[in-house]
């Protein structure tokens, strides 16, 4: 049998089949790689139960990672939404983060400013975002409560994925969206016994026979430890015309003579905050 997943909980899956049933499944083996949006291979071993016998092969896969271990959030995905908000502040460097991943595996990008409503803050979340729009990233403003609608066209006829810290307001979204997710929510939570443990819960729902959303749980960080430097590099847009044309082939883009990339810090070409991130990023001091 084949089934794609929507619900992922620890090493429990809630499986949704081509009929509309949902399976609660574990994978065969002790490590788990399976991701919320994965296509499987079932085998039925209870009227509501199964076990994942493989995983079919993904179009696009998001996770991060530390040294210790790695996180799957979504797979098949082709739009990643990071939702950030007017208030509380949202982490410049988190955005990076969730923009490198993105960039690294071929998804498409739409940051996504929510409580646009509060005025007042409005013009200090526009500012401190106006380097991801000179990137060519696009930002679509919208208070979530009264105007989620305004995201409902960059839904239609893929499968999407909101990512952000908590309390930017995914929730709202989401349920905005999607009227049922609520009930879809409990209904999945009761399957996989998973009510103590929503932060750690990601889940699709269907907007239409083309169209899906993925929630994932809010982060307070993003780890970019299965990125080589290289991937790193080319994940940064503005560093793309410029690499190659350092002195040195190995150039670390620190304090190494005729170094493309610091030269065009100096010429104000590069925002020193992203250079600043990406040194971060690959685990070398910042001045």
């Amino acid at each position: 049998m084949q089934g794609r997943v929507v619900a992922a909980h620890g090493r429990q899956y809630g499986v949704e089949l081509p009929d509309g049933r949902r399976l609660s499944c574990f994978p065969r083996g002790k490590k788990s790689e399976v991701a919320c949006g994965d296509d499987v291979d079932i085998q039925q071993t209870a009227a509501d139960q199964g076990v994942i016998e493989a995983i079919r092969p993904r179009r696009s896969l998001l996770y991060r990672s530390n040294e210790v271990r790695q996180k799957l959030i979504a797979a098949n995905v082709d739009l990643l939404i990071v939702v950030v908000a007017t208030e509380p502040a949202f982490s410049d460097e988190l955005v990076t983060r969730a923009l490198v991943a993105g960039e690294s595996a071929g998804i498409e990008i739409l940051i996504v400013l929510n409580k646009c409503d509060l005025s007042d803050r409005l013009p200090a979340a526009r500012d401190r975002l106006a380097v991801f729009a000179g990137l060519g990233y696009r930002i679509l403003e919208l208070c979530a409560r009264d105007h989620a609608e305004d995201l409902r066209p960059a839904l239609l006829g893929r499968v999407s994925v909101l990512v952000g810290q908590s309390g930017m307001g995914k929730s709202t979204l989401i349920n905005a969206l999607v009227p049922e997710a609520r009930a879809a929510t409990r209904e999945i939570s009761l399957a996989l016994d998973s009510g103590k443990h929503t932060t750690t819960h990601a889940s699709l729902y269907r907007l239409d026979a083309a169209s899906a959303l993925i929630d994932s749980p809010g982060l307070q960080e993003f780890g970019l430890g299965h990125l080589g430097r290289a991937e790193i590099e080319m994940a940064f847009p503005e560093f793309r015309p410029l690499l190659g044309q350092c002195r040195f082939r190995d150039c670390r883009h620190d304090r190494e003579p005729d170094c493309a990339l610091t030269a065009a810090l100096a010429a104000g070409r590069i925002d020193p905050r992203r250079f600043a991130a990406y040194g971060r990023i690959v685990g070398r001091s910042v001045d």
